[in-house]
């Protein structure tokens, strides 16, 4: 999930904190958000990969949803309208994956829900928090929908569970997209086992006023480092994850950017409740037709940078060739060494194995199509 940059810059909670810590600020989705600290990029990285990384991600929205009749069911209804997802059979406490689309099956944010019962938390992209509220309002008339007002915090890394479970013992029962509310120097916390980094960690929403003491307590364990947006975005890419904005916006599908799993198979043609929801139309003949372009993940040998917007052409075609694809994110990769990118390339050239060219400046490294994710995730199933 991602945000797009702003002008106009708000103050997240920890702000001080992060200063005392040596950050490197700057705008990001109209917070001012902490860019990387002292370390720099690759150790935070790095050490997310090896320990615990702990991200404060409280730009990102999050929101308490409820029906005005208070019955679970109408919450439902409502939510199933407004978004292509299904809560028969879907467990109290599992947080799912979906998305917002608009009338032309584009993806005007990807999000993150909780089924509580007769309440759902949500958490939405920061570049995009008023619109998607403003959208679920619209959609979603019979229901309430407010703003939670805490801070976010993610901790991420295969020891985060020995982490937190020094706080709080129960943490360690939890597994992938599980949600309940850990006691953490006691404030009662909301947590999920989640995050976007392909690694086991939480997503902690813990009250403003005691978030100060649990990043503390947190950070004095000395497996647990500071890392800021700079490094979430390598580590969600070598994990394949899409960032909204970039990968994915409100021009491409849910098949064409690989995220059609999270459409269940009730909502699908011949589901007991098919279609119903904004875009039904397109991403249901996107299922069954296919869709021409495809977003896939590429890996070059060569040791240049390829960045977002470089065209791909066919391999062995000339620098004139017309181009094929598209990079959307790229990076050297800093657990592999090696450049990698996400990119929409022809569905006809999207299998593993596919060779490509990358047009960089007077470069033409080549790339090659490979299975995602670059790096294998870790969650804790």
């Amino acid at each position: 999930m991602s945000e797009s940059a702003s002008t106009v810059t708000r103050q997240i909670p920890l702000d001080a904190l992060h200063r005392e810590l040596g950050a490197r600020f700057g705008p990001f989705a109209g917070f001012d958000m902490p860019i990387q600290y002292p370390a720099g990029l690759k150790a935070e990285h790095l050490h997310t990969r090896s320990q615990a990384g702990l991200f404060d991600v409280s730009h990102m929205g999050q929101l308490r949803i409820r029906a005005r009749d208070g019955q679970a069911a109408s919450l439902h209804r409502g939510l199933e309208a407004a978004l292509p997802v299904d809560f028969d059979g879907w467990p109290i406490g599992l947080q799912r994956y979906s998305y917002l689309l608009n009338d032309a099956g584009g993806i005007e944010d990807d999000l993150m829900l909780v089924n509580l019962g007769d309440e759902v938390r949500m958490v939405v992209n920061a570049g995009n928090r008023d619109a998607d509220f403003a959208r679920l309002c619209a959609l979603c008339p019979t229901l309430n929908i407010e703003w939670v007002e805490a801070a976010l915090i993610a901790l991420q890394g295969p020891a985060a569970e020995s982490v937190l479970s020094q706080l709080d013992a129960s943490a360690a029962a939890m597994t992938f997209m599980q949600a309940r509310t850990l006691n953490l120097e006691g404030a009662a916390c909301f947590t999920t086992r989640s995050g976007y980094t392909g690694e086991d960690g939480y997503e902690i929403s813990m009250p403003a006023e005691h978030a100060e003491a649990i990043v503390r307590r947190l950070l004095a364990d000395p497996r647990v480092a500071p890392v800021g947006l700079g490094a979430r975005d390598t580590l969600r890419l070598e994990a394949g994850l899409p960032l909204h904005g970039q990968d994915i916006t409100p021009a491409t599908s849910p098949v064409q950017a690989g995220l059609a799993f999270a459409i269940p198979a009730s909502r699908r043609t011949g589901g007991s409740k098919a279609g119903g929801f904004p875009g039904a139309a397109t991403v249901l003949a996107h299922l069954s037709n296919g869709v021409s372009r495809r977003l896939v993940g590429l890996i070059s040998p060569e040791n240049v940078p390829i960045r977002a917007h470089a065209q791909l052409i066919a391999s062995g075609a000339d620098a004139q060739h017309a181009s094929q694809g598209e990079v959307t994110s790229g990076t050297i990769s800093p657990t592999l060494g090696r450049p990698i990118v996400l990119a929409y390339v022809e569905t006809t050239h999207a299998a593993p194995g596919a060779q490509w060219v990358a047009c960089v400046r007077d470069r033409r490294p080549a790339v090659e199509v490979v299975k995602l994710p670059f790096v294998p995730k870790r969650y804790k199933r």
